[in-house]
């Protein structure tokens, strides 16, 4: 199975995995299965180191290529492709990383293991990675183009 990881449940993964349910942690671990890394992770956790909201035990442009090359994952870079795209989304929820995620997931044919449940608003496969399963949320979802 091929998925893009989201980039909560990347650092979950290499500093808590206990956060992730059991069938996350085995889909991620799977060498057979390709996990995608993408440039918005990066960009994500390089952004949250430098502003102190995320503490790492090495600097972001160490850490961040070093984890995703020793865990097998495969860099996703950004292209206009997935930046057009965003236009044709719908606006569920503002947040430029999850958003970019959504479209690189849609555009590429990719589940995106979660475990945020803003990301069922849209029309992208869901590989639910949490402890508890959310509510449903209501009918938003917008097809995309």
């Amino acid at each position: 199975m091929n998925f893009l990881i989201d980039t909560h449940c990347w650092l979950w993964w290499l500093s808590e995995p206990e956060r992730l349910n059991a069938t996350a942690r085995r889909q991620i671990a799977h060498r057979r299965n390709a996990v995608f890394f993408s440039a918005a992770s990066a960009w994500e956790i390089a952004i949250k180191a430098a502003l102190g909201k995320l503490t790492l035990p090495e600097p972001a442009a160490d850490y961040v290529p070093s984890r995703v090359s020793g865990q097998g994952m495969i860099p996703l870079p950004i292209n206009q492709r997935h930046a057009l795209h965003l236009e044709k989304m719908p606006l569920h929820h503002r947040d430029p990383f999850d958003r970019i995620l959504i479209a690189q997931a849609q555009m590429e044919g990719l589940p995106v293991l979660t475990a945020d449940p803003h990301f069922q608003s849209y029309d992208v496969k869901i590989l639910w990675a949490g402890r508890r399963r959310p509510r449903r949320r209501p009918s938003k979802r917008g097809k995309t183009p």
